[in-house]
């Protein structure tokens, strides 16, 4: 799976994380925007260990 599906997807999920907070589903909305945040940080040290930004030894 490419970074812009990767991207896609951590979108669609916090998407789907604001629907469900507004229409009030507080407990769903807290497990999807927790989904959003780990996948989206997971991928960006992903790319930086892939650049050889992040090393450790």
């Amino acid at each position: 799976m490419s970074d812009f599906y990767k991207d896609i997807l951590t979108g669609i999920v916090f998407a789907t994380g604001l629907l469900g907070f507004v229409s009030g589903e507080f407990i769903i909305s807290s497990t999807l925007f927790a989904t959003a945040a780990i996948a989206s940080n997971v991928n960006l040290n992903r790319k930086r260990a892939n650049a050889g930004h992040l090393q450790c030894q």
